[in-house]
């Protein structure tokens, strides 16, 4: 099992598993609604595997993480355009001025 508090991670653990070849079901994807009965913890979303494909599961799962992992440390920092305006560091040119960043 594989539970994360956003459904879209978890959708994500499961075409990743999907595409190879493990059979999953996503559970709890309505349960946000219960919250308040229901522990915060207990209503996010959980993919579920059968028993014998858990092994294989796991380590594509864990595989997913690292690599997402590494890829959030390559991150770059913020730029500043030549017009002087502060840009975000996934900004390939500038917003206000649509200049293209100089690397």
């Amino acid at each position: 099992m594989y539970a994360d508090q956003t459904l879209w991670m978890v959708t994500n653990v499961k075409n990743l598993l999907e595409a190879s070849q493990i059979s999953c079901e996503i559970r709890n994807e309505f349960a946000q609604g219960a919250v308040g009965e229901l522990s915060f913890v207990d209503a996010w979303p959980e993919v579920w595997v059968a028993p014998e494909q858990s092994h294989m599961a796991k380590k594509l799962i864990n595989d997913y993480q690292l690599e997402s992992t590494a890829d959030n440390s390559r991150h770059e920092q913020d730029w500043q355009c030549t017009c002087g305006e502060l840009n975000g560091e996934r900004f390939y040119s500038c917003w206000a001025c649509q200049q293209d960043r100089l690397s």
